[in-house]
């Protein structure tokens, strides 16, 4: 009985282990549909990519960027997390991914916490950030870090930085609208207001600063994905955090959180697949 037993389990682990292994090179595109009387045009189409942390999706990513010339966006936007940088990183991948994609369609870049990391801990990566910013500028990518930038007359898209505390495991820092404003200046009340924003953990904040629509990634979705639970855990080892992935309302604000498109630590996803994200803005209550 025992030994039948172990031999299920085993079974089992190593089914998991496969199916993580297949998801991890396998995203697919969801969209999602939001509408506003702030948009002018009639509709607006962009793709939000997150968490990449140096996957590929074929050779050079050349999957995932056929995936996003079959949208069509309007423009890009880059959630953050694009490499891994945890004792050594890497950058070589984004940048190869981002350079195409660039050359095709306007591209806005909101950090991650890896990417604060690199800028913040010198003494491990130099000047590595420094040359990460100046590629991406000579691409024409424009980064918000605490920057914003206005999208035809009717969208202003703005990153906001997020420094280590706010990431921390069991004792996350408390997060103020006040403070966002402080980083990034205040939001347009006049047109529809983007806010590249990689936790999801603060969208009360964000919607109470101006945010129409808030994107962030950083939780890989809660890494497995149960039925009806969600997410098991999130990085900061929040079990069954609500917002993990999907789309979520208050008050006529959103708040997208994507699965994003790689792994880290935990090199796992089951039932979990990376995720391309479109969005359609469309004129209209």
């Amino acid at each position: 009985m025992w030994l039948w037993l172990i031999g299920l389990c085993v079974a089992v682990a190593v089914l998991c282990l496969l199916r993580s292994e297949y998801e991890k090179k396998h995203v697919v595109a969801e969209r999602f549909t939001i509408r506003s009387e702030k948009l002018e045009r009639p509709e607006t189409t962009l793709v939000f990519l997150s968490d990449l942390h140096n996957n590929e999706f074929g050779p050079d990513n050349e999957t995932l960027i056929r995936m996003v010339d079959a949208v069509k966006p309007d423009l890009v936007l880059v959630g953050g997390d694009m490499m891994v940088c945890k004792g050594k990183t890497g950058i070589d991948v984004p940048l190869k991914l981002l350079r195409r994609l660039a050359a095709r369609y306007p591209v806005y870049y909101g950090n991650g916490n890896h990417e604060t990391r690199m800028n913040e801990e010198r003494d491990i990566y130099g000047d590595q950030y420094d040359r990460y910013l100046e590629k991406l500028k000579g691409m024409g990518v424009a980064l918000l870090d605490n920057k914003s930038v206005d999208f035809g007359g009717d969208i202003r898209v703005t990153g906001i930085d997020l420094e280590e505390p706010y990431y921390k495991k069991f004792r996350c820092g408390v997060l103020t609208r006040d403070e966002i404003a402080g980083k990034a200046g205040r939001a347009s009340d006049e047109k529809f207001q983007i806010l590249l924003a990689h936790s999801p953990m603060f969208f009360d904040e964000y919607r109470g600063w101006g945010a129409d629509l808030s994107l962030a990634g950083h939780f890989h979705g809660g890494t497995i994905r149960l039925p009806f639970l969600g997410g098991l855990m999130t990085p900061q080892f929040q079990f069954f955090y609500p917002w993990c992935s999907g789309m979520f309302e208050e008050d006529g604000k959103y708040l997208i959180v994507s699965r994003g498109l790689g792994t880290h630590s935990i090199n796992i996803r089951l039932n979990d697949l990376p995720q391309l994200v479109v969005v359609t803005l469309k004129k209209g209550d």
